[in-house]
């Protein structure tokens, strides 16, 4: 479900859910390609083999900050605003990753808006954002990302 509204409108929708983003599966090539990005090789990431032999998770986790990385995209699912000339990721309050995300597995966001303040030239949005995974029994991502939206 998606959230579409306007600049006008969004202090209004303070305090409610937004709703949830589309399942996303976390493969291992995401996991590769974000490590070669970063250049963060931690075995637990990128060597199958090894996880699986020796890793508490049983085979290979995502990063955290994979994980965090995919709140720009999923939160386009859940929100649209129709008349910004453009929008900014500002920063983050607060993140927490309780869950490990295990190569495979399917995750997506549900977001509640939080506060919204005006800044010079457009509105700053805070979003109570939670990641889950499909089956998992608690959230593999909390996090309070922070955006700027301006007018056109």
């Amino acid at each position: 479900m998606t959230t579409t509204t306007t600049m006008a409108e969004l202090p209004g929708l303070a305090g409610r859910e937004l709703g949830s983003s589309e399942w996303f599966e976390v493969t291992q090539q995401h996991v590769d390609t974000f490590a070669d990005a970063t250049g963060d090789h931690q075995w637990i990431h990128v060597d199958v083999e090894r996880a699986k032999a020796e890793s508490p998770f049983g085979g290979p986790i995502a990063h955290g900050y994979l994980t965090l990385s995919l709140l720009a995209s999923l939160s386009g699912q859940v929100l649209a605003v129709t008349d910004t000339a453009m929008g900014v990721n500002y920063g983050l309050n607060k993140v927490r990753f309780p869950s490990p995300v295990p190569v495979g597995s399917r995750v997506r966001l549900t977001a509640t808006l939080k506060d919204v303040q005006q800044v010079a030239g457009g509105l700053q949005l805070t979003l109570a954002a939670v990641v889950e995974r499909e089956g998992g029994d608690k959230p593999v991502c909390i996090a309070e990302p922070v955006f700027r939206y301006y007018g056109g």
